[in-house]
């Protein structure tokens, strides 16, 4: 099994960014999850080995805020889209002008963004995400802003409740976290027509948390959908999941 190479990188402001690598070969940036980490995303389940095994270098930053990375709280070090920003920082620190970019959930908008502000991945894959999650971003927000309020205080069978624990799991800062969330800027629907690579948008058969894969789907020029077994933090668990992602980048 082929070990993975911690580093850092400067990210917006000259932030400490964590970065993980795995394998030799084509650049695929992985970027995970809120309240997770690239740990937690990609290496725990084996999707990076199985990435590195078909040839590619999986190259997974910690975002802002989770992991190992910087967890300011200067509001300073959250300008709209400061996500986008230190994946440009990324991808500019490591001079990649060829490379793939991969996201779930919170590194799907933040692919998205950094495809609209200009980055060019030959190929893009969509995790955990529906049209609703990349273009109304404000009820997602509310819903994690109240349960970092009342975190340590939801019961079982609250809808916020493994939320919760998964947040309690992770060890995320909150405060940080909270002043990230607030960052996340919404993509205007008319602006998907600049993502025009070959897209790959997966999802779990029961994971409707950032809306209807279907819709993000018709919405972009050149994309495809797969479905893979799991709620939303269920789908990660599954090798599906990575297997997906390699067949698309692969094909």
């Amino acid at each position: 099994m082929t070990n993975v190479r911690t580093e850092s990188y400067p990210g917006f402001g000259g932030d400490e960014m964590a970065l993980h690598r795995l394998g030799a070969g084509r650049s695929v940036l992985l970027l995970h999850g809120l309240f997770s980490s690239a740990e937690t995303n990609w290496i725990r389940f084996g999707h990076a080995q199985l990435l590195a095994d078909a040839g590619f270098e999986a190259i997974m930053p910690d975002l802002r805020a989770h992991g190992q990375s910087a967890a300011p709280h200067d509001p300073a070090a959250y300008p709209p889209d400061v996500l986008a920003l230190d994946l440009a920082a990324l991808v500019a620190h490591l001079d990649l002008g060829d490379f793939d970019l991969v996201g779930f959930s919170l590194g799907s908008r933040t692919s998205v963004r950094g495809v609209v502000s200009g980055l060019r991945p030959r190929r893009l894959v969509l995790g955990g995400m529906g049209l609703e999650g990349v273009t109304g971003w404000l009820r997602r927000r509310q819903y994690f802003e109240d349960v970092i309020a009342r975190f340590g205080t939801i019961k079982p069978g609250d809808p916020a409740y493994f939320a919760q624990q998964f947040l309690k799991t992770s060890g995320t800062d909150r405060e940080a976290v909270g002043l990230l969330i607030a960052s996340i800027a919404d993509t205007d629907p008319a602006d998907l027509a600049v993502i025009a690579m070959p897209t790959l948008v997966v999802c779990g058969t029961e994971d409707r948390d950032n809306g209807d894969p279907r819709r993000l789907v018709e919405a972009l020029p050149d994309a495809t959908l797969a479905e893979v077994p799991g709620t939303h933090m269920g789908s990660v668990t599954h090798a599906d999941l990575g297997q997906a992602i390699a067949d698309f980048l692969t094909g």
